[in-house]
Formats: structure tokens, C-alpha cells, sequence
């Protein structure tokens, strides 16, 4: 199940970000670009067009799958990396207890 959501996840990443790339700048003249000439600011907005809709659906398909792979993925594992890392110094002082001391200065 985690693993098939994954990949829809990542697949609507990737649509996700053509749908973004895809989409036209709304100040594409050079008038706009620095400040000036902008008569429509407050007017009436321009008709909301499909792939703004799509990129609507998307982002919100995207926003899903991420809090269900963050649920999943909490439920996945119940111990943390940091708790396997303080487990290790213990089992490396098991095995030096075991093995026969050397002595350190020769008489």
C-alpha cells in the first residue's frame, strides 16, 4: 500500500510541476514588469482556465498523498534511527567483555 501511493505521489509531483511550467505569467508585458501600465489590477479577472483548474485537482491530490504517506510511514516503523544508534555502544562492550584482554605493557 505504501509503496503504490508513493508512486502516485510522485507522479502527480511530476504533473504537478508541468501543470506549473505550463501556465502563462499574468504581467507579460514589459509596461508590467516595472510597475507601470497595469490597468486591469482591481478589474474584472480573467476566466479561470482549465489548467488552472488542473493544477487546482493536483495540488490538492498531492496535498492527500502526502499526509497519508506521513500516517503510513509513521505506522511503518515503530523505533527511530537514533534509537538503533544508542543500542550499538552496548553490543560493542558485549563483544569487548568476551574477548580475552591483552595486556597493554610487556614485563
Amino acid at each position: 500500500m505504501y509503496a503504490i501511493l508513493l508512486g502516485i505521489h510522485i507522479f502527480i509531483c511530476f504533473l504537478l510541476i508541468m501543470a506549473v511550467l505550463l501556465q502563462s505569467a499574468k504581467g507579460t508585458s514589459l509596461s508590467e514588469a516595472f510597475g507601470g501600465g497595469s490597468s486591469n489590477v482591481f478589474g474584472p479577472g480573467s476566466p479561470a482556465s482549465i489548467i488552472n483548474k488542473v493544477t487546482t485537482v493536483l495540488v490538492v491530490i498531492f496535498f492527500f498523498t502526502s499526509i497519508a504517506l506521513s500516517v503510513l510511514s509513521s505506522n511503518k516503523s515503530g523505533s527511530s534511527v537514533i534509537n538503533k544508534m544508542q543500542q550499538s555502544p552496548a553490543t560493542q562492550q558485549q563483544q569487548q567483555q568476551s574477548q580475552p584482554k591483552v595486556p597493554l605493557e610487556s614485563k
